[in-house]
């Protein structure tokens, strides 16, 4: 049985991100576990004889997060009943990243799940601060970050950029293939560059990725750079009706560009696509 990790604040892009997982997850057993955290911003400069206050904020705040956690898994169970799906709820007092990561390590968590927007609120903004500390933290399990206005269907194109310079392991590439059967998706493999001419190493890494790929359907394009890498591959997913945007934690690689660009350079991720990180 799968485990997923769906962490909510109670917010609309958080129930989107619940309604996705349950959509894209409909025929496989999976544990659901709901997660939700809670920590009173003001709570470091609160002094000594505020502690009793600051108790009564913490009761308050843990209560808040339980009751909120119970309507939701109610609502799942009379409106989203699936003999696939098990769900739990766990509140927890900690900031978010913390959490994931402890929760992750000992409940063997297969995905995360995650609404998101930029911190910014606009709207074509999509990687936010939360998404792309919990990315830049997390690199053991894979983390899906949906878009607050995405309404997903189904995914019949998996958009998969790549810069051929490392291979690709089994175990890596294991989340995007069990995905593509599922569904029975195309692949759709993207080269972002300047020029295309690969080198020895790149063609044997590509003949590689091909052999892990199997009798998944799959195709190569080629994409060029022209404001950034973010903005291609943006581009070439509204182009092509990708439904999902799949890439590895490598360092040095797409995501630091990716979130180097969304948070220095408040450039963004300018899709309302989903995206799916796979660790290295």
């Amino acid at each position: 049985m799968k485990s997923v990790l769906l962490l909510t604040d109670f917010s609309h892009n958080a129930w989107n991100a619940i309604f996705a997982a349950l959509k894209m997850h409909e025929h496989t057993e999976c544990h659901f576990l709901l997660l939700n955290t809670y920590e009173p911003s003001f709570a470091n400069v609160l002094g000594d004889k505020s502690k009793e206050r600051l108790g009564i904020i913490y009761d308050s705040l843990a209560k808040n997060s339980s009751n909120e956690l119970d309507k939701i898994l109610q609502y799942l169970e009379i409106n989203h009943a699936n003999k696939n799906h098990t769900f739990e709820k766990r509140s927890v007092s900690n900031d978010m990243v913390n959490a994931v990561k402890e929760i992750c390590t000992e409940k063997d968590i297969d995905l995360i799940v995650m609404g998101t927007k930029g911190a910014t609120g606009a709207k074509e903004i999509f990687m936010g601060s939360n998404t792309v500390e919990l990315i830049k933290m997390t690199n053991s399990c894979p983390i899906f970050a949906v878009p607050s206005e995405h309404d997903f269907k189904g995914l019949n194109k998996i958009l998969f950029p790549t810069e051929f310079t490392r291979p690709y392991t089994k175990y890596e590439l294991k989340p995007l293939t069990e995905l593509a059967a599922t569904w029975n998706s195309e692949i759709l493999i993207i080269h972002i560059a300047q020029e295309f001419s690969l080198n020895d190493e790149q063609l044997s890494n590509k003949e590689v990725l091909i052999k892990r790929l199997g009798k998944v359907e799959h195709s190569f394009h080629n994409v060029e750079i022209e404001v950034s890498v973010a903005d291609s591959i943006s581009r070439f997913a509204i182009e092509s009706r990708a439904d999902v945007i799949v890439l590895i934690n490598y360092k040095h690689t797409f995501i630091e560009k990716l979130t180097r660009e969304a948070v220095v350079k408040k450039v963004g991720f300018h899709t309302q696509i989903p995206l799916l990180v796979l660790p290295q």
